[in-house]
């Protein structure tokens, strides 16, 4: 593919914005940087490194205005496709996720799913890391893969996690193709939950049989995508005690069943990632080690050590017996539930934050028949909706805290030795937070300010 010379429009001045800016900058092409942000309103240090390039640039309202001079143009995940300045030229645009597959010359193993997608990413990398590949993580993870293209040989593999953002205009499918748990979520970009399912299905839309696909036997958007694949199938359960063929839980270890044969990779007592949803991502990303090469020796040495990602159910801090967890990324009822479920100590949850139109009735029905729920501090523009759902008054219930740091203390001053405290928003950051990094990142600072 070349690049020299193309008149080429990137759009969308982020992380992946700017390494597709470096990218073509570096072959040659002649790159233009629309935003609808105002050129103030652009973070500092990505500004900076784009101007170093020497591009154009469109800022404001009208950046899409005059889109018919370019050779290429380069979309940003979040954009819509639908919009109508995009439309009249809808036969030049391709995402950097495209591109990617395009030019990669190694085999990709995408990710993708409501959640525990980057929690599953990272755990086939470090499998696949273990067993010595050469393997590279990139994607919605926040990795850009232009930064490592050109590291790539036939003999690498990539790891992908993949959201539906960018995986809406592919008609390239990976090699390994992992679809986890697929429910709802996203409704503020998406127009409908088919929409959003869709996007997502075409991880496996252009596979052929000489791939494979791995699917969540446990939820039906996932389980029903076996249709839309013609990859060789392989499913994970952590409910099922039994698959065709793939990786469960039975009899309180993970089974890996394959080629008719059936054996045992590890006692889940022994896997370090706490969470029952947990298991349904270490199967996941065992079977796709496996499919890889990896050994099931150099799978079990990572489930034994993995601590998991940053805002997951990290453990911040563990504060006179009080164990302080950071579940920041959790922006949607389906994973504030598994976050709740995953102890069995008295809790105190966190709740609440920006709309994105979800429905809060399965999580007012966990939190109604939780007997192990101390309190909750509901935050956020949408706690009263979380909270118009619950129906039980044995468990103390605070309002009203406006900082992290109020938050923290009123969680700091019932809890007690043995306890959990619980992050686990259900809702998006942006009333009150830039994003779930700062809200995660202000919980820790604060709890670690607990023993200041």
């Amino acid at each position: 593919m070349n690049f020299a010379d193309k008149k080429i429009a990137v759009i969308g001045l982020g992380i992946e914005g700017l390494t597709s800016a470096q990218f073509l900058v570096a072959k040659g092409a002649i790159v233009t940087i629309l935003d609808e942000k105002k050129e103030g309103e652009i973070e500092k240090d990505v500004l900076e490194k784009a101007k170093k390039l020497g591009p154009s640039f469109i800022f404001g309202e009208n950046y899409l205005d005059n889109l018919d001079g370019f050779d290429m143009i380069v979309r940003s995940p979040g954009i819509r496709l639908d919009l109508p300045q995009l439309q009249k030229v809808k036969n030049k645009i391709i995402s950097q996720t495209k591109l990617f597959f395009e030019l990669c010359p190694c085999e990709i193993i995408g990710t993708t799913g409501t959640k525990g997608k980057g929690t599953t990413s990272a755990l086939i990398y470090e499998m696949l890391k273990k067993q010595g590949l050469d393997v590279y993580l990139g994607g919605n993870i926040g990795n850009p893969p232009f930064t490592f293209l050109n590291k790539l040989t036939p003999q690498s593999f990539v790891v992908l996690e993949l959201s539906s953002f960018q995986l809406q205009d592919m008609t390239i499918s990976p090699h390994i193709a992992v679809m986890l748990m697929v429910t709802s979520e996203h409704l503020d970009y998406h127009k409908t939950v088919a929409e959003y399912v869709d996007a997502k299905r075409n991880i496996l839309r252009f596979q052929t049989e000489k791939d494979f696909a791995i699917l969540n036997r446990d939820y039906p958007a996932s389980n029903e995508s076996d249709v839309h694949t013609s990859a060789q199938i392989f499913y994970v359960s952590r409910e099922r005690e039994e698959v065709v063929q793939g990786c469960f839980v039975k009899n309180e270890k993970v089974v890996l069943k394959i080629s008719g044969g059936e054996g045992d990779v590890i006692n889940i007592k022994d896997i370090l990632l706490p969470g029952k949803h947990n298991l349904e991502n270490v199967c996941a990303a065992t079977m796709a080690a496996t499919l890889a090469g990896v050994s099931i020796k150099n799978i079990a040495e990572v489930l034994k050590t993995f601590k998991g990602l940053e805002h997951r159910l990290e453990l911040a801090a563990e504060i006179g017996g009080v164990k302080y967890y950071d579940d920041s990324f959790s922006t949607t009822p389906e994973t504030a539930i598994a976050a709740i479920e995953s102890f069995k100590n008295p809790e105190i949850l966190i709740l609440g934050g920006a709309s994105k139109h979800s429905d809060f009735s399965e999580l007012g029905r966990v939190i109604s028949k939780a007997k192990n729920i101390k309190a909750i501090i509901g935050i956020g523009e949408e706690w009263p909706k979380i909270k118009s759902r619950n129906q039980n008054s044995e468990f103390r219930i605070i309002e009203g805290k406006k900082t992290m740091r109020d938050i923290v203390r009123a969680a700091s001053d019932i809890a007690e030795s043995g306890d959990v405290v619980l992050l686990t928003p259900a809702c998006t950051s942006f009333d009150m937070f830039k994003n779930y990094k700062d809200r995660g990142e202000q919980f820790k600072k604060e709890v670690k300010n607990l023993t200041s």
